[in-house]
C-alpha cells in the first residue's frame, strides 16, 4: 500500500488543479541545538501565489528562528549592558550567531508581541484579587504608579548618527544598498515613563504593567490591570504613591481603590528637607526635630502634626527658614487626605510605596545608564519584557503564546 506524502501538493481552491512543482529550495532555521538547514518544495499557482507547505510544520509562525532562541535570547538580554554584549554572550556560550542588529529587531518584536498580548488579555496572571489573603484573614492588594524617565535619542542625535553611517559606508569602496528612510527622534533627550504595580501583602502575587503615554494613558493600563485580576473582588484595595496629583487623580477617576496612602518615606524626604533649611546638615536640634514630628506625624496623626508644624513656624525670625517651613506646610496641606498613618497601622496595611520605587527600578535596568539612547517604542518593548518577568508571566508566555 502506498505511504500517503506527508505533504501532498496544495490545490487551487476554485479550479482544483494541483500547484506547480517549482523545484526545491534551502531553509534555514536556528534553534537552540544549533542552526537546522534542510530543502522543501515551493509551489505555485498564478491565482493563488507561492507556497512551502513544510515551513508551516517547520515552524508556525514561519520564521528562521525558533522560540527557543527567542526566549534565550530576551533572558540573556535582561542583564546585558548592550545588544552588542548579549549577542556575544550567546555566541560564546550558546554558540548562537545572532548578531548585535538581528538580536535587538528579535527582542524588540518579542517585546512589543508581550505588549500587545498584556493589553489584550490573552496575556494575563494566573491569580486574582480573592487570592490575596492576609494574616487578618481578609483580601489586600496593593496598589502603586510612578513615573521614571528612560532616555531617548533625539532627531539631532539621530542625523548625526546617520551622517557617520553614510560616511563609513562611502569609505568602504563598494555600492551599498540605500539606507531605509529615518524615523524622527525625540523632542527631549528624557521622556517620562509610567510604571503600575499591583501586588499582595507577601508580594507572593505580582502584576507589572508599563506605558510610555502620558498620565490619561496610565490610567487607562491600571483600569485594564485591575480587571484582569478582578481587583473589585479585593476586600482592601490600598494604594500607595508618592503624592503626585496625577497618581491619585487617576486612581481616584477609575475608582480603583477603597484607600489611599501618601508614602511615609516621601513625606519625611519633604520634612529633610526643611530640616535643613532650619537647623543645618549636623544639628543634633535638627534630628530630634524630625523624629519628633514624623512620630506625630505616625502615631498620632496628620492634625496633631500641623499644630506642631505651625507653632514651629512661628517661632523662626529668618525669611529663608520660614519660607522653608511655609513650603512644608503647604506640601502637607494637599496631601492631607492621604496622611492617614495611624489608621493605616490599625488596620495592618503598609504605608510604604518602596515595593513600586523598587519595580522602577528593575523595570527600567536594561534601558538606563550612561550612553543609552532609545526610541521610545523600543524602549517600551524592552521594559515589557522586563514586566513580563517580575510579573511571574514569563514561563506562561513561553510555553502557550510565544512557541
Amino acid at each position: 500500500m502506498r505511504r500517503k506524502p506527508l505533504f501532498p501538493p496544495p490545490v487551487n481552491a476554485t479550479t482544483g488543479t494541483r500547484h506547480r512543482h517549482k523545484g526545491r529550495q534551502p531553509y534555514a532555521l536556528l534553534t537552540i541545538n544549533g542552526r537546522l538547514r534542510l530543502l522543501r518544495t515551493r509551489w505555485h499557482d498564478v491565482q493563488e501565489s507561492s507556497s512551502t507547505p513544510a515551513d508551516v510544520w517547520l515552524d508556525e509562525a514561519e520564521a528562521t528562528i525558533s522560540a527557543g532562541v527567542r526566549e534565550m535570547a530576551c533572558r540573556v538580554n535582561q542583564n546585558a549592558a548592550s545588544f552588542l554584549t548579549a549577542a556575544d554572550v550567546l555566541a560564546r556560550t550558546a554558540h548562537l550567531d545572532l548578531g548585535k542588529e538581528s538580536l535587538r529587531q528579535l527582542v524588540e518584536a518579542e517585546g512589543r508581541a508581550v505588549q500587545q498580548a498584556m493589553q489584550q488579555a490573552t496575556l494575563t496572571p494566573a491569580w486574582s484579587a480573592t487570592d490575596c489573603r492576609t494574616a487578618q484573614d481578609t483580601t489586600r492588594v496593593y496598589a502603586g504608579c510612578d513615573g521614571v524617565k528612560v532616555p531617548l535619542i533625539t532627531d539631532a542625535e539621530k542625523q548625526k548618527r546617520r551622517t557617520k553611517v553614510k560616511a563609513k559606508r562611502r569609505r568602504c569602496g563598494h555600492k551599498c544598498a540605500p539606507l531605509p528612510r529615518a524615523k524622527p527622534g525625540a523632542d527631549n533627550a528624557y521622556k517620562e515613563f509610567k510604571v503600575g504595580y499591583l501586588y499582595d501583602e507577601d508580594k507572593a502575587h505580582r502584576y507589572v504593567g508599563i506605558t510610555a503615554g502620558n498620565h490619561e494613558a496610565a490610567g487607562r493600563m491600571l483600569h485594564r490591570m485591575s480587571d484582569q485580576i478582578s481587583l473589585p473582588a479585593a476586600e482592601e484595595r490600598i494604594g500607595l504613591i508618592d503624592g503626585a496629583p496625577w497618581i491619585r487623580n487617576q486612581f481616584e477617576m477609575h475608582d480603583l481603590l477603597t484607600a489611599l496612602g501618601l508614602d511615609f518615606y516621601h513625606l519625611q524626604e519633604n520634612a529633610q528637607k526643611a530640616r535643613r533649611v532650619v537647623f543645618g546638615d549636623a544639628s543634633e536640634d535638627g534630628q530630634t526635630w524630625l523624629r519628633d514630628i514624623m512620630h506625630t506625624f505616625k502615631h498620632t496623626g496628620y492634625h496633631a502634626a500641623w499644630d506642631q508644624l505651625t507653632a514651629w513656624r512661628g517661632t523662626l525670625r529668618s525669611p529663608t527658614k520660614r519660607a522653608a517651613a511655609q513650603q512644608l506646610l503647604h506640601y502637607v496641606a494637599e496631601r492631607q487626605p492621604m496622611i492617614r498613618y495611624p489608621e493605616f497601622l490599625q488596620q495592618h496595611w503598609q504605608i510604604g510605596s518602596g515595593p513600586t520605587e523598587s519595580e522602577c527600578k528593575t523595570t527600567t535596568h536594561r534601558v538606563k545608564h550612561r550612553g543609552r539612547r532609545w526610541d521610545s517604542a523600543n524602549a517600551e518593548a524592552v521594559m515589557a519584557l522586563a514586566a513580563l518577568h517580575d510579573s511571574g508571566l514569563w514561563h506562561q508566555h513561553w510555553t502557550t503564546l510565544a512557541a
